[in-house]
């Protein structure tokens, strides 16, 4: 079967990114693109920023075939630093 782009978003990051979404020090692992995404809808502590709105873009660049996930991760984090979120990348 055909890899089709959309499952680019679910190849692992080469580093996991570990963020405290929920508490401080209760730390959720991201490791791909689609997890990264989900996140910054479902879980984010912010509805709007640079950051955020450049990282959602670049995720759904990654499901068109036009950014990599490492500049998806790239985006997820400073998105975090953004929001204020602990974060060990």
């Amino acid at each position: 079967m055909a890899k089709t782009d959309s499952d680019l978003t679910q190849i692992p990051w080469s580093k996991p990114v570990l963020l405290a979404l929920e508490e401080p020090g209760q730390y959720v692992t991201i490791s791909t693109t689609q997890a990264a995404s989900w996140a910054m809808i479902e879980d984010w502590p912010t509805e709007d920023g640079p950051a955020l709105d450049t990282a959602l873009l670049v995720c759904a660049d990654v499901i068109k075939g036009k950014r990599t996930n490492e500049d998806a991760r790239r985006a997820f984090v400073e998105a975090a630093i953004e929001a204020g979120i602990d974060i060990q990348p």
